[in-house]
């Protein structure tokens, strides 16, 4: 398997020179204008596709196809003359889809524009069907009164309560008590 970098020369080289030999070389009167657009060559450079357009309508295209497929034999051998390699590849001419691709889309991109036109006229006199602002919005309450003087309870406030209950008993007790609260907060 030859180079993928050598297979890509050889691919612009072969369009090159097939396109010079159409325009000087083949007199078929059935060859309309036809335009090379690309060439594709395999890994081992045995078989080359050439991509091609043809401008005018279907029979145009038709005779371009015939015209091009009975002058392979010729474009062959002056791709092998001017290219100085070892083995000359097969050419095959395929008639190449992009621009009808491309026309393709560019009608449905002009369908797009021309609804989203429409739908902007049609936009122009409209109103919300509801209020200007669908969103509820949560009633607001005095929360002064709810809140309770002393504030809320933790867990170490009521903790600081019961080392003041303990202080009243013995000395001996309260160290004791004292520890045991280290010990509950540390412990979570």
């Amino acid at each position: 398997m030859a180079d993928p970098a050598r297979a890509r020369k050889l691919a612009v080289r072969i369009r090159q020179i097939v396109s010079a030999a159409i325009e000087t070389q083949i007199k078929d009167p059935r060859l309309g204008m036809v335009t090379v657009t690309d060439a594709k060559v395999t890994g081992d450079l045995r078989e080359a596709t050439v991509f091609y357009t043809v401008y005018g309508d279907e029979t145009e295209i038709a005779d371009s196809a015939t015209a091009l497929t009975s002058a392979t034999g010729v474009l062959r051998s002056t791709v092998g003359k001017q290219t100085g390699i070892k083995f000359v590849p097969t050419l095959t001419f395929i008639a190449d889809i992009v621009p009808d691709t491309a026309r393709e889309l560019e009608e449905a991109l002009e369908r797009a524009r021309h609804a989203d036109a429409e739908l902007a006229r049609a936009r122009e006199g409209a109103s919300y069907a509801g209020e200007a602002d669908p969103y509820k919005r949560p009633a607001e309450e005095d929360d002064e009164d709810l809140e309770d003087p002393s504030g809320p309870v933790t867990a170490d406030d009521s903790a600081d309560e019961g080392n003041a209950d303990e202080g009243n008993a013995d000395d001996d007790t309260a160290d004791e008590g004292s520890a045991d609260v280290a010990v509950q907060r540390s412990a979570p």
